[in-house]
């Protein structure tokens, strides 16, 4: 059964918008086989430089000299024993998918920015150097090119040194960060370099490709905390989404569907405005298995529907059956109290309360008022079964009632049985009439109270109004109170849950009354508990006396109040629709239906999109929307502080760089403008890393620089060519250099690494080579 609804229509119907386009979430790969060894492509050669980028996401491996990574596979590592053979193996990068038994083990060797399961790195230098077709007898002949962060601690140095020096015997090693390798392979010679992440973001100002570690920042943010930021929206967006994403699919939905807002604050007023929305929304759905119902024939559907038909005439028969019941029950009832009612005109006051208390009541008032319930139950149970009944059914020429008159002694058997079968058409009939009569004086009265109010409404329009709106904000707040309620008994730990629970337990614990005598032989004993009308008709059972009990009793079945609710909805529609034509200030605005209709709701916009939505839909209930979203996860590189990170944007640090801290570096004070090492940093702003490929991350950089910088002080803005790769290129390209030109001043060899051992590291800054 379905809400009833009620509707001005003056909400005019929706456009013909195109049907929204649906992306699919990007899973973890699927590969059908294991890498293979292509030893021809791999172009090695000994002696040569290998150029290794570790990076927290990815590793990407290739010899010196070429122009992209041979290899270039995500940062996993997985063990795996089999079952069957009960032998180990280890599997590294796109393998790790390649069973969902290995996948379920995968394991990155990073923590943060550090590594910590040195393992893991030793697999994937041995996946590396294997499948780059390493042949040199028990060492590697080539000289290490590797990335590190920037001021990495000494025990990072250590341990890879260890591995690469004692493990693979390699002849010399040279580290250096990555955004300084992309700024080289990108011609950078003085310039600032933001190099972002997956972990922090450095800003890096060099002079005369001397970089300038000194007064070097970082910023505790990168892809990770984009990515855990994103995951975290989305949970509590839909705490109860069917399915779990996994990290793949989380990273997926901020690489291909974020942005960097141009204007932040202007934007993200207007990113819940339906215009808005219908170009900037996106609706992202989970894969799930659909039920396909099977179609069924024309002949399939009548019958069905024939069916259906039939069953709803024998329930609506059944009802009414057990509604006469009731009907004649509350009847005998009533007449019973009535009658005693009436007795109290010939007895005294101590008589008059005796009795009262005898039949269960309080006082007089008690009796009166539950005297008032019942004949108000017994006219709506009689109006609501004279609309059931034909009014052919009413014709007393259709039967001979003459046989009533005669005495039973005068009268066969088979008369009997006649007369005893008139006698309750007749009883049937009559009550039928009254019935009639009833509603028809009901509706006398109805229509006398609406000639009254429209009295009154011409003679006096201001309090007229002014009592409609009374009504109408009544029925509203009763109608949010029964809603809120019925929210709140969904949960168990709420005050009204538990109310509801006190409530049952009083009604467990309520214990049958004392028999006693009957005094009209209509069933009924002299305590009010015993006489109270229920379905089942249980002298004990005194539940339903109150009309508040049956709100107890939807409560506890389960059973949502649709008719209570259209009720409302109806008294709302009617009062509403007096205002609209008759209240100049009550607007199209002020009703109800305009007020929750989707397209004004914020929590729906923000939720759903623009467009409506179908509860009932599988593929809508498999869902999200991205908005607010797709620009408020890229703003934490510039307000860290959305995430409750304490640290200052990527703007700012450069701004506080430029303007602060080189200038003292440099020893210099005054206008900037006059000084030309910090003019030459500002021509170069240089923007590498993965973060740097959302959308508009170019134009936000040079519309913040511009609000900073002196008016006399050019400046420009670039980004990598490649961000992903350049600093992969960078390395090969100064290592190739460094090697045609047979120049070790930047590698760390064996023999110094023998001779003065790990802690030279720290003396000569290999951390961040010379790039000249």
């Amino acid at each position: 059964m379905t809400e009833k609804q009620f509707s001005h229509n003056f909400e005019k119907a929706e456009e013909d918008l195109p049907p929204r386009k649906v992306y699919s979430f990007t899973d973890y790969p699927q590969i059908e086989a294991l890498l293979p060894f292509n030893l021809e492509s791999s172009h090695y050669s000994q002696g040569v430089p290998i150029a290794v980028d570790l990076g927290r996401t990815a590793v990407r491996v290739g010899m010196a000299g070429t122009r992209d990574p041979f290899l270039n596979f995500p940062t996993l590592s997985a063990r795996y024993r089999d079952r069957k053979t009960n032998r180990p193996s280890t599997f590294v990068g796109y393998d790790v998918f390649f069973e969902s038994t290995i996948k379920a083990n995968m394991r990155n060797p990073y923590d943060g920015q550090m590594l910590t399961n040195w393992e893991a790195v030793e697999k994937i230098f041995d996946f590396s150097f294997l499948h780059l077709g390493v042949d040199s007898d028990s060492k590697v002949s080539n000289p290490i090119v590797m990335n590190e962060t920037l001021a990495t601690p000494l025990s990072q140095r250590q341990n890879l040194s260890q591995i690469l020096f004692e493990t693979y015997n390699v002849p010399s090693v040279a580290y250096g960060v990555d955004s300084l390798f992309s700024y080289y392979q990108n011609d950078g010679k003085s310039g600032m370099v933001v190099g972002t992440n997956h972990e922090a973001t450095h800003v890096i100002p060099v002079l005369d490709s001397r970089p300038l570690i000194d007064i070097s920042k970082r910023i505790n943010v990168g892809g990770h905390q984009l990515y855990d930021f994103m995951k975290c929206s989305i949970g509590l967006k839909y705490p109860y989404f069917p399915t779990r994403l996994n990290d793949w699919q989380i990273q997926s939905l901020v690489q291909d569907h974020c942005f960097v807002s141009k204007d932040f604050g202007q934007e993200i007023r207007h990113s819940l405005d339906l215009d808005y929305l219908e170009k900037n929304d996106i609706t992202i759905e989970a894969p799930f298995n659909e039920i396909i119902k099977e179609e069924k024939t024309e002949e399939q559907l009548k019958l069905e529907e024939q069916k259906r038909k039939e069953n709803i005439k024998k329930l609506q028969d059944q009802a009414k059956v057990k509604r006469l019941e009731k009907l004649q029950l509350k009847q005998k009832d009533f007449e019973y109290y009535t009658k005693i009612k009436d007795s109290f005109n010939t007895m005294t006051k101590r008589e008059v309360i005796d009795t009262i208390r005898e039949a269960g009541f309080d006082d007089e008032a008690d009796l009166n008022k539950y005297l008032s319930n019942l004949e108000k139950s017994l006219k709506k149970a009689k109006l609501l079964d004279t609309n059931d009944d034909d009014e052919s059914g009413d014709d007393e020429s259709k039967y001979d009632f003459s046989l009533l008159d005669k005495p039973s002694a005068e009268l066969n058997p088979e008369e009997l049985k006649e007369k005893r079968r008139l006698r309750l058409i007749k009883s049937n009939i009559d009550s039928k009439i009254r019935a009639r009569k009833e509603k028809e004086e009901a509706i006398r009265e109805a229509e006398e109270v609406r000639q009254k109010d429209i009295e009154f409404r011409n003679t006096d329009l201001e309090n007229w109004t002014k009592q409609k709106r009374q009504l109408l904000d009544n029925v509203v707040k009763r109608r949010k109170e029964r809603i809120k309620l019925k929210d709140e008994l969904g949960d168990r730990k709420s005050r009204a849950s538990q109310q509801r629970m006190r409530n049952i337990a009083s009604l467990a614990d309520d214990g049958p009354a004392g028999n006693s005598g009957n005094q009209n032989g209509s069933g009924n004993g002299n305590n009010k508990r015993r006489h109270n009308v229920t379905i089942d008709n249980d002298p004990n059972d005194t539940f339903g006396a109150n009309d508040d009990d049956w709100a107890i009793y939807r409560d506890i079945a389960g059973v949502d109040d649709e008719e209570l609710s259209a009720e409302e909805l109806e008294e709302i529609y009617l009062l509403e629709k007096q205002l609209l034509e008759f209240d100049p200030n009550f607007t199209m605005e002020d009703t109800q239906e305009r007020q929750f209709n989707y397209r004004n709701s914020t929590i729906h916009k923000f939720l759903r999109g623009p467009r409506d939505f179908d509860n009932e839909d599988q593929h809508q209930l498999h869902q999200i929307h991205l908005n607010v979203e797709r620009i408020r996860i890229p703003e934490i590189m510039f307000q860290p502080s959305i995430t409750g990170i304490d640290q200052a944007g990527v703007v700012e640090v450069v701004e506080d760089t430029l303007l602060r801290r080189l200038p003292q570096e440099l020893g210099f004070s005054g206008d900037i403008s006059a000084c030309e090492p910090v003019k030459n940093v500002f021509k170069d702003i240089f923007l590498t890393g993965g973060c740097t490929l959302f959308p508009n991350f170019q134009e936000r950089m040079e519309k913040e620089v511009r609000m900073f910088s002196p008016t006399n002080v050019p400046f420009n803005v670039r980004v990598a060519k490649d961000p992903m790769l350049d600093a992969w290129r960078g390395m090969a390209k100064w290592a190739y250099n460094e090697y045609k030109l047979n120049n070790s001043k930047g590698f760390w060899t064996r023999q110094q690494y023998d001779e003065f051992g790990i802690h030279y590291m720290t003396e000569n800054g290999f951390g961040c080579i010379n790039l000249t």
